[in-house]
């Protein structure tokens, strides 16, 4: 994208972390649940969060410079319609993402030796780590970002006369309920790491799937997937694995298919030229710091591990997800 740059719009981009580090911190305090029973004075709300009112003050006056929160007649209470997504009392709740984007924020913050280095010097990734807070972050934060579009996802795949689908690395599942609620007849299985398991049976539980959807525990990459599927949805997984993981991910879903079944891929695409979109090349530098092989793939990339897996038909749905994701399906002969 050409653009012709500016000495304060440079500025601007370099401290755009700024106004994300404030949502961060006031969401890590809860302070948005907490307004969300009542308005409250800034002394009131420091004793809340157990914090001395200066800083406090200070984040309270950057949230209203931002039209998150106001001031009226010595209470803050929360302002511009944010308050459904930021506060744990509602079920429009975003918080466990913003918490994921403030774990991450220090692999962010290496980047230059990170790409000195061509890959991350850390030992274990928060899609991995055993740190209870984190992994529920990263888990629940998935959760948030497919409720914003699964329906329309669910509404743009025909699954008709589909009996059984795989969610291959689907965590919670969020996906697979939503293409369960599309396809009464249609039966799911999740398969994901051992430690997803209580995640998705909250949302198993919350969608009323009981005996429709189930929990599969294991590896996709060393564990073999079960056969006989429908359909085998990979949502955003392929990016967080090496071109040859990501192939062999693909073929394993190939062949846990029966013919005519259906592999749909989801993921940030880039163009294969590589120019864009933006959304899918900062992801890619996001994969560059947070994993050890993961990128963003290009739409030829991903033709060709389907063509390798012995998916035919393929076809780019039209229609474009947040953060310019798209959905590609091919067919098993």
């Amino acid at each position: 994208m050409k653009r012709d740059w500016t000495g304060p719009e440079l500025m601007r981009l370099s401290g755009a972390y700024w106004e994300s580090c404030v949502l961060q911190a006031a969401v890590r305090l809860d302070l948005f649940t907490i307004l969300s029973e009542d308005p409250l004075s800034e002394e009131e709300l420091a004793k809340k969060l157990g914090c001395p009112v200066r800083g406090l003050s200070m984040l309270v006056t950057a949230l209203v410079s931002l039209g998150l929160a106001e001031r009226e007649q010595g209470r803050v209470r929360p302002a511009g319609g944010a308050l459904p997504f930021l506060s744990r009392h509602s079920p429009e709740y975003l918080g466990f993402i913003v918490r994921h984007h403030a774990h991450i924020l220090p692999g962010w913050a290496r980047l230059a030796e990170t790409v000195r280095a061509g890959t991350t010097a850390q030992e274990e990734t928060v899609y991995f780590t055993q740190e209870a807070e984190e992994r529920e972050a990263f888990l629940l934060g998935m959760h948030n970002i497919a409720r914003l579009q699964a329906e329309r996802v669910a509404g743009a795949l025909d699954f008709s006369g589909r009996e059984r689908l795989l969610d291959a690395g689907g965590g919670p599942g969020t996906y697979a309920a939503y293409f369960c609620r599309k396809n009464p007849g249609l039966r799911a299985t999740i398969f994901d790491l051992p430690a997803s398991e209580p995640f998705a049976r909250k949302v198993i539980a919350e969608f009323g799937l009981e005996g429709r959807l189930d929990f599969l525990g294991g590896n996709f990459l060393r564990d073999p997937l079960p056969k006989g599927q429908d359909v085998v949805w990979l949502s955003q997984v392929l990016h967080g694995e090496n071109p040859e993981d990501a192939a062999a991910l693909v073929r394993s879903a190939g062949a846990a298919l029966k013919p005519g079944g259906l592999i749909c891929i989801q993921e940030f695409l880039l163009r294969d030229d590589r120019t864009g979109p933006v959304s899918p090349a900062l992801f890619a530098l996001n994969m560059l710091v947070q994993t050890k092989g993961g990128r963003a793939y290009t739409e030829g990339e991903l033709r060709a591990m389907l063509t390798a897996a012995g998916a035919v038909r393929l076809r780019l749905l039209e229609e474009h997800f947040p953060g310019d994701a798209r959905v590609l399906v091919g067919e098993k002969e």
